[in-house]
């Protein structure tokens, strides 16, 4: 009999620390980015989650500011 396995899912919404380390940026920075708008988030009740779309957003913002074409 062969058992299939499934690769472990990658998490959708990241803690902080995950992103911190997705973006490899400070704490502060995060929160800093957070604060003005740049990097956006997602509540789920008193927790504070950034969406992995948002990673790539900011990634493609800093991008278009730098005029690095796709």
């Amino acid at each position: 009999m062969s058992a299939t396995t499934t690769p472990p899912m990658e998490p959708i919404l990241l803690k902080v620390p995950a992103a911190m380390t997705a973006l490899s940026l400070s704490r502060s920075v995060i929160y800093e980015l957070i604060r003005s708008g740049r990097l956006r988030t997602v509540n789920e009740g008193r927790a504070r989650r950034i969406p992995r779309s948002a990673i790539n957003e900011y990634v493609a913002l800093l991008e278009r500011e730098a005029g690095v074409s796709k």
